[in-house]
C-alpha cells in the first residue's frame, strides 16, 4: 500500500504568496498544529489537539516526568493519612489565574471532580471518593472509601484527558458540556478575539505564571515562556506547511508529512528531532452500540482481515525506522504489551477474514467510517480500512470530513442512518495508553467510556482487581490478561506503532521531548 491522496506538491516548489503572516521574528513563535482545533475544553473531549491546547492554558497539580514518575507542579506537597484514607494536598502561594482571581483549594476541587466524570483513571478516583474538602484557600482534602496509592498518578496523568485546573465556575460545568470560555492558570493566556477555528489561534505570555524552580521535562519543572506570543498557523496542505517552513513564514510544524521532511532538511535553516521516543499507537475504533460491530465476531473477522504493514505505509512511509508492528492495545515496549499474543488474532489474511465474516452472518449493514482529509497521519488509515472491508464484501461508506468535524461527530450515539458512525481511527501517545488505568483502548466501561462505547464487565473487574493487586507482578499479570482479553473482544484494532520526526527552523531552540508539543522552555537561538 503506497501513500494517499494527502501529499500534494513538492514542498521545494516556490509558492506565489507567503502561506501564512509574518510578524516580527522575535516577537512570536509561529506554530504549524497537527489539526485544527475545534473544541477549546481538554476535559470534554480527548483529541490531541486539544490536549496540546490545554498545555498552554492551563496547569495541573502534578506532572508526569520522562520516567512516568508524579511530581509537585501546582501543589507544593502533600500529607497522607496512617490510615490512607485522608489526602491533603497544599497549593504553591501566588497562583493566579488569568482573570487575576488567585487559584483556591476549591478550584482544584471542582476542576478534578469535573475531570473524574470523563475519563477513565478518574471514573475510578471518583468511587473512591467519600468528599472533597478545603480547610483553607490553599489546602485541598479528599477523604477515600479506601486507601488509593495510584492518587498521585492520576494527577499526573500526562496525555489524553489531562486533569488540568480551571475556576471554580466553569470546573461547575456539567461535565458532557464542553465549555467556551477559556481560564486558566498555565504559562500562556488564550486570546479568544483572535481564535478563528480552521485557520488561527493565538496566545500571549501570562506574565503573573509562576514557574517552579526545578529543571523543565516533560510537563514538569520551570515552565518559562520566553516568547512574549505564539501563534498556531492552521495550514492543512502538507506542501504549504513545508513551504512554509522553508521560506521562514513558520519556526516548526508539529507533524510533517515523513515524505516532505528530506527536501525541508535541505535547507540549512532547518532540522528535525523524534518528538517522544516512547512513539505512539495507530488504531481503528469501532462503534459497539449498533449493527454490525456491536457483534465480536464481525469485529474480529475484520481484525483478521488488517495487515499493518499497508496502515503504517499509507500514513508513516517507507522508513522502517519511523514505525513498527505492533499487534497490542498496550504500546510495544511497555511492561504491560501483549504483542505474541495478540499476532494471532491478525494473521492479516483477507480469505480468512471472508470466512469470518460469512460465518459470523453479516447481512449487508452500511458501515458508516468517519475520516479527516486534513491529518495526514490519520486519513490514510481510513481510506485503507475502506479498501479492505470492501475487498471483505462489506457495504462501506467512507464519509470525509475536516478533523475537528470527526472530533465532534464521533461523540454521537444515533445509527448511521441518524447521522452516526461505524468506525473512526486516531492515534494515542504510548505513555497515554501504558496501563489499565489510563488506557481508554482497553477498558470497557459501556456508555461512561470512550467513544464507541464498549462494555466489559469482566475487563472492569479486572481493572479494579490491578488498582488493588499487592505487589507489581500481580499487576503485571492481570494487566496483560487485560491486553489480551481486550485484544480478544476487539474493541480497538491496533494498526501499527509509530515515531514522530517533528521539524523546526534553528532559530528556535530549547524544545522539550515527550508525548506533547510543549511551548515553555522554547526561546530565539
Amino acid at each position: 500500500m503506497r501513500r494517499r491522496s494527502f501529499l500534494t506538491t513538492a514542498a521545494a516548489l516556490p509558492l506565489a504568496a507567503p502561506a501564512i503572516a509574518q510578524p516580527a521574528k522575535t516577537q512570536a513563535l509561529r506554530f504549524i498544529p497537527q489539526a485544527n482545533l475545534t473544541s477549546l475544553d481538554p476535559i470534554w473531549t480527548t483529541a490531541t489537539v486539544t490536549n496540546n491546547h490545554g498545555y498552554y492554558v492551563y496547569d495541573t497539580l502534578y506532572s508526569a516526568d520522562a520516567q512516568m514518575r508524579p511530581q509537585p507542579q501546582m501543589a507544593e506537597g502533600h500529607t497522607v493519612s496512617d490510615d490512607g484514607r485522608t489526602w491533603r494536598i497544599r497549593l504553591r502561594p501566588g497562583l493566579k489565574f488569568h482573570d487575576g482571581t488567585p487559584v483556591r483549594a476549591v478550584d482544584a476541587n471542582a476542576s478534578i471532580a469535573r475531570w473524574c466524570k470523563r475519563d477513565a483513571f478518574g471514573q475510578i478516583l471518583d468511587g473512591m471518593v467519600v468528599e472533597w474538602n478545603a480547610p483553607d484557600d490553599r489546602t485541598m482534602e479528599l477523604k477515600l472509601k479506601r486507601p488509593f496509592p495510584l492518587l498521585l498518578d492520576a494527577l499526573a496523568k500526562p496525555d489524553a484527558s489531562v486533569p488540568f485546573i480551571m475556576p471554580e465556575r466553569l470546573a461547575k460545568t456539567d461535565a458532557n458540556k464542553a465549555i467556551t470560555e477559556v481560564v486558566g492558570s498555565g504559562p500562556y493566556r488564550f486570546l479568544p478575539d483572535e481564535y478563528v477555528s480552521g485557520a488561527r489561534v493565538a496566545y500571549a505570555k501570562f506574565e503573573d505564571y509562576a514557574p517552579r524552580a526545578e529543571q523543565p521535562e516533560w510537563a514538569t519543572g520551570a515552565k518559562i515562556a520566553y516568547f512574549p506570543r505564539v501563534e498556531w498557523n492552521v495550514i492543512p496542505d502538507p506542501g504549504t506547511a513545508a513551504a512554509a517552513i522553508q521560506r521562514g513564514e513558520a519556526d516548526w510544524w508539529e507533524r510533517p508529512f515523513n515524505d516532505l521532511i528530506p527536501t525541508m532538511l535541505k535547507d540549512p535553516g532547518v532540522t528535525s528531532m523524534i518528538a517522544d521516543p516512547s512513539g505512539r499507537l495507530s488504531v481503528l475504533r469501532f462503534n459497539t452500540l449498533h449493527p454490525p460491530f456491536n457483534d465480536v465476531k464481525i469485529r474480529r473477522a475484520v481484525m483478521a482481515a488488517v495487515n499493518q504493514d499497508d496502515y503504517m505505509r499509507a500514513a508513516v512511509g517507507d522508513d522502517r525506522e519511523l514505525w513498527r508492528r505492533c499487534a497490542s492495545l498496550f504500546p510495544c515496549g511497555t511492561p504491560y504489551a501483549t504483542e505474541t499474543e495478540g499476532a494471532a488474532l491478525m494473521p492479516g489474511r483477507l480469505d480468512q477474514a471472508r470466512r469470518m465474516l460469512a460465518d459470523a452472518g453479516y447481512s449487508g449493514q452500511r458501515v458508516v467510517i468517519i475520516n479527516p482529509t486534513d491529518f495526514p497521519l490519520i486519513g490514510p488509515l481510513g481510506q485503507v480500512t475502506a479498501d479492505l472491508l470492501q475487498q471483505m464484501g462489506m457495504n462501506v461508506d467512507l464519509q470525509a470530513s475536516d478533523w475537528g468535524t470527526v472530533v465532534q461527530r464521533r461523540t454521537s450515539r444515533e445509527p448511521v442512518d441518524k447521522g452516526g458512525w461505524s468506525i473512526f481511527h486516531t492515534t494515542g501517545s504510548s505513555s497515554g495508553w501504558i496501563n489499565p488505568a489510563v488506557s481508554q483502548v482497553v477498558r470497557g466501561q459501556g456508555g461512561k467510556g470512550w467513544f464507541g462505547w464498549w462494555a466489559d464487565p469482566q475487563i472492569e473487574a479486572m481493572t479494579q482487581q490491578w488498582f488493588d493487586a499487592p505487589d507489581e507482578p500481580t499487576q503485571t499479570k492481570i494487566a496483560r490478561q487485560i491486553g489480551v482479553l481486550a485484544m480478544q473482544q476487539a474493541p480497538t484494532v491496533p494498526l501499527g506503532q509509530f515515531f514522530i520526526r517533528t521539524v523546526f527552523r534553528k532559530r528556535i531552540t530549547g524544545m522539550l521531548q515527550g508525548p506533547c508539543p510543549y511551548p515553555w522552555n522554547i526561546r530565539p537561538a
